[in-house]
């Protein structure tokens, strides 16, 4: 992110990587396209329309309408965020769940309308938390709408160590579901 001129997209779905990626390639800019494998393996699904259509850098997306935290989220790190949303809306929490879809340039804008809405947000990434898109987002809501918080900003991320090449110690090193579930119920 710090690379001057480099726009960086991170699709969360597969309509979203269609779109992104007709984008990018219009460009002018260097482009750096960080796709997940779940996205091409399978795991996570969704309808490609075959008409033409583009989705603009730097325009986030609200996934799900929420009054109470706001939780951003990128790539997979999305749909685990949604599953955890369901879970607390049967609790009485409203998540919105908003994601950037692109990292540069990000759309600062709507992250603080949503951080205005509920006044606390939950920044969950699958990247270690030193050096992150996580501790950028957070100094941008720090600097910009720190007046807008009730509460401090929480950051989940996966730990500072390598990936584990253990499926099972990658899953522990991965934040999921109710790891997102715990950090908000700190926060309300």
């Amino acid at each position: 992110m710090a690379v001057t001129g480099l726009k960086i997209v991170t699709p969360s779905t597969p309509y979203e990587a269609k779109g992104l990626l007709k984008s990018a390639v219009r460009e002018d800019n260097a482009v750096i396209y960080l796709y997940h494998k779940a996205l091409i393996f399978g795991g996570i699904k969704g309808g490609i329309p075959e008409e033409e259509y583009t989705i603009p850098l730097g325009k986030a997306d609200v996934k799900r309408e929420g009054s109470e935290v706001t939780i951003v989220a990128t790539e997979p790190m999305v749909h685990r965020a949604l599953a955890a949303a369901a879970k607390l809306e049967e609790k009485g929490i409203g998540i919105e769940v908003v994601d950037p879809r692109t990292l540069v340039p990000l759309d600062k804008q709507a992250i603080l309308d949503s951080v205005k809405k509920t006044g606390k947000i939950v920044i969950m990434t699958e990247e270690p938390k030193t050096g992150s898109a996580a501790g950028e987002i957070a100094s941008i809501v720090a600097e910009e709408g720190f007046d807008l918080l009730d509460t401090p900003i929480r950051r989940l991320c996966a730990l500072d160590t390598p990936l584990p090449f253990s499926p099972v110690l990658e899953k522990a090193w991965i934040p999921d579901e109710e790891d997102l579930i715990k950090a908000v119920a700190e926060i309300t």
